[in-house]
């Protein structure tokens, strides 16, 4: 089995509510018999995908959109190349593939495709504009508007869509409904994060007045209430870093990127929901990275027992001692104590590793793991 490189991490968040249900109460988890807070997996991944772009750790074209809006996309590229008009030349290319679009231009359901994708895409389009700009019947049946295209651009159209050496969609994986050939499994695993302790809902009660309220009307114009919570919490992803280097066509180069990418992104960033109403930007605690040599490991399990608050202690520093407590004794059961690298705030682990001051220097130091591990391959 594969070296793994994971990424553990304390958090304590102030009174919030970045992630919630579909009654707009803060996601939560029964664990251990204990009511916790929780962060779904993929209210995690979406930051950390706009973090690699806005702050332009990785280059747009190395990343992908997660969109169903591929007509309009494609319509710009084609506009910018002086194709006017281009929409059944689009649906045209697109039915290549098996992709149809509705009346408005959009796909059945999201697609996560690379930038580079959709610029070969245009690319295509452009090419052989005479013989896809034609008039498509939207009646038709994806196979039998298939079976009227060039067989050279059914042929290319089927090689385009390879990841296009985009990093999220290598680290985060993607599933095409139409194409399963175009699917890939992800390099890397994020877990749900969970409270340390056990949380109990609060309720925030809320009044607004009008600002153009006349002297005669006096009381609130608005009544209201949010949920929120406010808890420690244990966060942990794993990534396969030679899976990663498969998903991206073996460039080392941008593999390497891409886990420092991680790293980085992963620790600064949380879900957005209500930060307005709760502005909640607290960055970790702890930042734990470490190589396993046989299989990851989740230390959620150090928490299954919630930590309990002390006069004196932060809930915090209880944390990431009991989270040392629990590496220490499953990497003795099960072997695999290999080399830990932590920023760690709070003094409180004592797991051993080496000891960074700056979360640069905890991404690069996973780099070059991975890059070991590069290297030993041949």
């Amino acid at each position: 089995m594969p070296p793994f490189i994971e990424t553990h991490i304390i958090q304590n968040i102030a009174p919030s509510n970045l992630n919630r249900d579909d009654t707009g109460a803060p996601k939560d988890a029964i664990f251990g018999g204990f009511r916790r807070a929780r962060l779904s997996s993929q209210a995690q991944k979406r930051p950390v995908r706009r973090f690699f772009r806005e702050s332009r750790l990785i280059a747009p074209q190395h990343l992908g959109l997660r969109t169903k809006k591929v007509m309009a996309r494609l319509s710009e590229m084609l506009l910018t190349r002086g194709r006017e008009a281009p929409d059944n030349a689009i649906r045209q290319a697109l039915a290549a593939i098996h992709m149809k679009l509705d009346d408005k231009g959009e796909a059945q359901y999201l697609l996560f495709l690379a930038e580079d994708e959709l610029a070969r895409f245009a690319d295509l389009i452009d090419r052989h504009w005479d013989a896809l700009n034609i008039e498509a019947d939207g009646k038709k049946s994806k196979k039998d508007a298939k079976s009227t295209l060039p067989k050279e651009v059914i042929a290319e159209a089927s090689r385009i869509l390879d990841g296009g050496r985009a990093a999220d969609i290598a680290l985060f994986g993607r599933m095409l409904a139409d194409l399963p050939g175009a699917n890939q499994d992800a390099a890397c695993q994020v877990a749900h994060s969970i409270s340390t302790h056990a949380v109990e809902r609060q309720f925030d009660y809320f009044t607004a007045v009008d600002d153009l309220a006349t002297p005669e009307e006096s009381g609130a114009a608005m009544i209201d209430n949010v949920e929120f919570n406010s808890a420690t919490h244990y966060r942990y992803a794993a990534l396969d870093p030679l899976k990663l280097l498969a998903n991206l066509q073996g460039d080392e180069e941008l593999a390497l990127a891409s886990v420092r990418a991680f790293i980085e992104a992963f620790a600064c960033t949380l879900p957005s929901g209500k930060q307005n109403s709760f502005a909640a930007h607290n960055p970790p605690a702890f930042v734990g990275v470490v190589l396993r040599q046989k299989m990851p490991i989740n230390l959620a399990n150090a928490f299954e027992q919630p930590v309990f608050p002390q006069r004196d202690r932060a809930l915090s520093a209880l944390s990431v001692e009991r989270l040392a407590h629990q590496e220490k004794t499953l990497a003795q059961a099960y072997g695999e104590e290999g080399p830990w690298a932590v920023l760690d705030l709070t003094g409180a682990w004592d797991a051993g590793g080496t000891a960074v001051v700056k979360l640069a220097d905890l991404a690069e130091w996973a780099a070059r793991q991975a890059a070991e591990r590069y290297a030993a391959r041949g």
